[in-house]
């Protein structure tokens, strides 16, 4: 009996990691990119409809993980078709050249309490930016959800140029936020 107890205390206490799943199906219908920002003061907000991502996460092995998010910008929703129109345009995001944002991971670091830092490269019309993204991932299951957020400069990556290039009517600061789901095989 002691024998037995001692089993069952030892394998309780390994841990649940053990039995984790990769998460890499992303289920694009349960997640959502959206951003905020200032115009005049005001805060906007709006989302993008469209987005294609790769994932690989082990939270046993988070160190292994990698992601790949590509944004549709013409998809952009700012809640009022003639904004979504001006902001698909050259000045902007000039989506005929550059239909698409991408973020390419890099490492994944984790921090403790289902906390993470991904770092990779953020593109955006051309133009490439080291980011880092504090993320939290809670598993559902075979499903898992991370969260997040991170804020760019728009000027980073010339959204907005001429005339626009001057944060005085919209800010510089553009804050990005997810919600990613992923059910493993």
């Amino acid at each position: 009996m002691k024998h037995f107890i001692l089993a069952f205390t030892f394998t309780a206490c390994l841990p649940f990691a053990a039995n984790a799943a990769e998460f890499n199906q992303v289920q694009a219908d349960k997640s959502a990119i959206t951003f905020g920002y200032q115009q005049m003061g005001v805060k906007m907000d709006g989302r993008f409809k469209k987005f294609a991502a790769r994932l690989n996460f082990d939270p046993a092995k988070p160190t292994n993980a990698k992601a790949t998010f590509d944004v549709d910008l013409a998809s952009i929703d700012t809640g009022a078709p003639e904004a979504d129109e001006e902001v698909a345009g050259k000045p902007w995001f000039n989506t005929k050249a550059f239909p698409t944002a991408r973020f390419v991971s890099g490492s994944v670091k984790a921090l403790g309490g289902n906390r993470y830092e991904v770092a990779g490269k953020l593109t955006i019309k051309g133009r490439t930016q080291d980011v880092v993204v504090p993320a939290t991932f809670t598993a559902q299951g075979s499903t898992g959800v991370f969260d997040g957020s991170f804020t760019i400069r728009r000027g980073d990556f010339s959204i907005g140029e001429g005339a626009w290039a001057k944060f005085d009517i919209v800010a510089n600061d553009v804050l990005v936020k997810f919600r990613i789901t992923a059910a493993s095989k």
